[in-house]
């Protein structure tokens, strides 16, 4: 008997059901996946590549893109081959694999952008002692405990939610493995689980949240007493395009773990679009269509490129010219 043993499956039920819109969401998922992995995937080459981009801020921003890739590749791949195919199924491992990783990396945002939070209020209201106590020791030890509590939470989260055995057909109201819809699907009582989970998210997403707030109070405080308007116009469009992301990512992210799970229904997937598939589409322009410094450097590699492709193209045609001179004629 143990031999003829296999995992349970659990059946996505995915964002529709409609036979004919799901050819639609799919070409439409599919080109904002695209763009969110060339949007955040060269905002890390840019940050890599070009020297004026090597302080804290784009550090930090370059993890964030890292991230952002990391879990909406999570999420993306099998929800568009569920689309395209229709084929909604999911072994027991895939699911806890996306589950775990999903939960890492959105936790690893969180403590991300409370990092970044933490740097523009030492940038702005402690600029003397800013070289100091953010160095890029302090950075990197920064990203390593974002980690390495999103691992730990990560772990907590998915041992909450397949820490017991499930029913039924194992029908899955949702386009992935998320904790509420999995949990609907238990055979015993999960109030405790939940409570552990909702304590878990209020403790990662409300801390980090709270770090951002009081962060940007204090910037927003030190920029209002700035006499110059360059520089109070400059912080202020940094922080709000800093803001206008955690809006959308802590937005949704509230609206579907810091509520009652009575009250969930059919708009859950709507927010977890947001949060899954928006939020990362957005984060690169947010980040670099308003900052003048990543447009610079853009600006920078690309008359870097061009002017190596002109060279490449000179010392070709030079090539040329000399054999041609030596009386060679090619083949």
């Amino acid at each position: 008997m143990g031999g003829n043993y296999t995992q349970p499956k659990f059946i996505l039920l995915g964002i529709t059901d409609t036979p004919w819109a799901q050819g639609p969401l799919f070409v439409l998922f599919l080109l904002i996946y695209i763009v969110t992995l060339a949007g955040n995937m060269g905002l890390v080459v840019l940050v890599w590549v070009a020297p004026s981009l090597h302080t804290p801020m784009y550090f930090f921003l370059a993890h964030f893109s890292l991230a952002d890739i990391c879990y909406s590749t999570v999420i993306s791949p099998k929800m568009l081959t569920d689309l395209l195919f229709g084929d909604k199924t999911i072994s027991w491992a895939g699911c806890v694999a996306q589950f775990h990783l999903f939960a890492l990396f959105v936790t690893a945002e969180c403590h991300l952008l409370a990092a970044m939070a933490y740097d523009r209020h030492m940038a702005i209201c402690h600029p003397l002692r800013y070289v100091l106590l953010v160095s890029p020791r302090a950075c990197r030890r920064l990203v390593t405990c974002s980690y390495l509590v999103a691992s730990l939470s990560a772990l907590l989260y998915t041992g909450c939610t397949f820490g017991g055995s499930f029913c039924g057909p194992r029908r899955v109201d949702h386009f992935f493995c998320d904790a509420g819809p999995l949990l609907r699907l238990a055979c015993s009582d999960t109030r405790g689980r939940e409570l552990a989970i909702f304590g878990l998210a209020a403790a990662n997403g409300l801390g980090t949240g709270a770090a951002i707030v009081l962060s940007y109070g204090r910037v927003l405080r030190a920029v209002l007493g700035t006499r110059s308007a360059p520089s109070r116009a400059r912080a202020f469009r940094t922080c709000a395009s800093h803001l206008a992301s955690m809006s959308v990512f802590y937005g949704s992210l509230f609206f579907m773990y810091l509520q009652p799970a009575s009250w969930h229904g059919g708009r859950d997937k709507v927010a977890s679009v947001f949060y899954t598939v928006v939020s990362p589409l957005l984060n690169p322009f947010i980040y670099s269509l308003r900052n003048t410094e990543v447009r610079a450097a853009l600006g920078k590699c690309r008359r870097r490129m061009l002017n190596l492709c002109r060279h490449q193209r000179g010392a070709a045609r030079g090539i040329g010219e000399s054999w041609n001179g030596l009386g060679w004629k090619g083949p």
